[in-house]
């Protein structure tokens, strides 16, 4: 990797790329620190050194502490990411949409980037609205007018925008996806706190402490264990073998040759814990707008808040804990599910493999070759549902000790697999560019 990107800084083209990637991504982290107008500093670093109540945790983590700062940048790029779901799900829905999707081409792909911009506006309003009714009866506003609430939620929809734009412009002049790397340099930014909590275990008010040491020692093993089951998570595929016959193609036989369809198994990546985290929060999102007191109340909405806030909040008991987490697992698998049978249609792959006088030995052309397909990846897909629901509930584990730590599993599977896209996309950059031995 190292190796990989020194050859990068010496081609010209790749590290102007890279750069412009530095850059933007340095003015992301100073937009973090831009506070919104009309907020009371004081007030707000009371409120958040106090802790509340919130279901904001997620978001302050992907935004790299923004939320926490009122920034402009607080609501982080989360409306793009729901405006691109729900944009591919209405591509499974309206059939006008799904042939923009599959025969629009470039002219296809701008309308429906069109859309979704449209739609992440649409959602930045409707969220920085909601945050801004949330957050009115913590008294962290300079005043209780419109202009004041205007001014706030207009800071956030721009921070979003913003974001938007600084996505776009790291995917086509730097490397990797653009909105991918601001949320893995949001999380990133999030480490300082981690390791400020682990040496607060080793170093105490009365100096070495045995106990916290062995316990941050189990902290760091853990992690790396962690990461390096991700990676290789990550990186695992079952390869299907394809045999293909000889064939007439114009006026050339083309001679039988073997490849394989790789499938990854955890092919679904982390939409899954994104579907699911915000299935279950949503409640709560709409309970704290009309109920903002719902947290210190008594009743079924604050029943219902407690269990839809029980995977972000360590304020409520086992009971929701546990019944949230099962809700969680089983959300996660479903979703898991749902989201690689929207990307994979075994019967596309099959009707494919035919088409081009192929085969999987010993399967049968046709149905066969679609049910072997389809069970074996329904297989894999549980298996990789079971292993994000694991990765996603761990740090739920942390909750009720003394350990303070949001850097969790879901927190590494975006990191990792952000990074992993990355080093690719460069690779592939530099064998364009006849670089040999890199990858040795």
């Amino acid at each position: 990797m190292f190796k990989t990107i020194k050859n990068a800084f010496k081609t010209p083209e790749i590290r102007k790329k890279l750069l412009i990637t530095l850059l933007l991504i340095i003015l992301f982290r100073l937009g973090c620190y831009i506070t919104v107008p009309g907020v009371d500093s004081s007030a707000l670093n009371n409120l958040m050194s106090e802790g509340s109540s919130t279901i904001a945790g997620m978001i302050n983590l992907i935004s790299g502490g923004a939320f926490s700062h009122f920034s402009i940048f607080a609501m982080s790029i989360t409306p793009y990411i729901t405006a691109t779901i729900v944009m591919q799900l209405l591509g499974m829905i309206i059939p006008s949409l799904e042939r923009l999707t599959k025969e629009g081409g470039e002219d296809g792909k701008r309308k429906i980037n069109k859309y979704t911009k449209i739609l992440t506006i649409v959602l930045a309003l409707v969220e920085g609205v909601g945050v801004y009714l949330s957050y009115k009866s913590y008294n962290v506003f300079v005043d209780d007018t419109f202009l004041t609430g205007l001014m706030i939620v207009t800071g956030f929809v721009a921070g979003t925008s913003l974001l938007m734009w600084l996505g776009e412009q790291i995917t086509n002049k730097g490397i990797g996806n653009g909105i991918s790397l601001i949320i893995c340099i949001g999380i990133l930014s999030r480490i300082t706190s981690v390791l400020v909590t682990i040496r607060n275990l080793v170093w105490q008010s009365n100096g070495f402490n045995t106990v916290g040491f062995l316990t941050s020692l189990g902290i760091l093993i853990g992690a790396i264990i962690l990461v390096a089951a991700v990676i290789y998570m990550t990186n695992a595929e079952r390869r299907i073998p394809v045999q293909y016959s000889k064939r007439v193609v114009g006026r050339k036989m083309v001679g039988a040759q073997n490849t394989v369809i790789p499938l990854k198994l955890a092919m679904a990546g982390v939409m899954p814990i994104i579907f699911a985290s915000s299935f279950l929060t949503f409640p709560a999102m709409i309970i704290q707008i009309f109920k903002p007191d719902v947290a210190t109340s008594t009743g079924f909405w604050s029943v219902l808040f407690k269990f839809s806030t029980a995977t972000s909040s360590s304020s409520v008991g086992w009971g929701y804990t546990v019944a949230n987490a099962l809700i969680y697992l089983l959300l996660i698998v479903g979703f898991t599910f749902f989201w690689t049978y929207a990307m994979t249609n075994p019967a596309e792959i099959s009707s494919n493999i035919k088409k081009n006088g192929g085969f999987i030995p010993g399967i049968r052309a046709g149905k066969p070759t679609t049910d072997y397909l389809s069970n074996v990846i329904s297989k894999i897909t549980l298996f990789g549902g079971l292993y994000l629901a694991i990765i996603a509930i761990l740090p739920m584990l942390l909750r009720f000790t003394s350990l303070d730590i949001t850097f969790g599993g879901t927190a590494i599977l975006i990191v990792v697999g952000v990074a992993i896209e990355s080093i690719q996309q460069l690779e592939s950059q530099l064998v364009m560019r006849h670089y040999k031995g890199f990858l040795e």
